[in-house]
């Protein structure tokens, strides 16, 4: 006999009748998750221009090339081995060592959220999410941790909205140092026109 797996249908007319009881919770864990994919954007665009002085081009440009990296990691990587061969300023290589590092780690949450599923309880309440991410050990394959969405991860939530705040600033204050450096000498570089 055929027995499915799959899981059991929700009843959407009790979830509706039960849904305006956890409203405010509901709406204040999904304007959690879009304040922190909203900081996350802002600060994943503001690499734009930090790829724009590393590869000594335009704003047009430098999207172009952001634009066809497919990856947030695509985009990290290229960062950090042009910075490798453009910024000579050691504290400065670590300041944006240590921007992309942090960028990273808020990736992590943020890749959590946008690639999971929510799981609601009977009373309309989000309280878990099941990844969609596999799970590999040496010794096994699991498919979709599932995590509570308690207060603690709702804190942490709002701790790495608060830290990507702080990296947009700290990006903005790196960019006109950055471009000083790499971009200072630029016309020095260039070579002289013979008439």
């Amino acid at each position: 006999m055929f027995v499915s797996k799959l899981p059991p249908k929700p009843d959407f007319e009790v979830l509706a009748a039960a849904a305006p009881a956890s409203a405010d919770r509901r709406t204040f864990v999904l304007a959690l998750i879009g304040n922190l994919i909203c900081s996350w954007s802002n600060n994943e665009s503001l690499f734009i221009y930090v790829l724009m002085i590393l590869l000594r081009t335009d704003e047009a440009s430098a999207a172009v090339v952001f634009a066809t990296l497919n990856t947030t990691r695509a985009r990290l990587d290229l960062i950090q081995r042009l910075a490798k061969i453009r910024v000579t300023d050691k504290a400065l290589a670590r300041s944006l060592t240590s921007l992309v590092e942090r960028f990273s780690e808020s990736t992590k949450v943020r890749n959590e959220l946008n690639h999971c599923m929510f799981i609601f309880d009977a009373a309309g309440a989000i309280t878990h999410t099941q990844s969609m991410r596999l799970m590999e050990t040496k010794s096994s394959l699991r498919f979709g941790e599932i995590k509570a969405l308690d207060d603690n991860r709702l804190q942490e939530m709002l701790r790495t909205t608060s830290e990507m705040t702080k990296i947009n600033h700290d990006i903005w204050d790196l960019l006109p140092r950055l471009e000083a450096h790499v971009c200072g000498g630029a016309q020095q570089d260039l070579p002289t026109k013979v008439a």
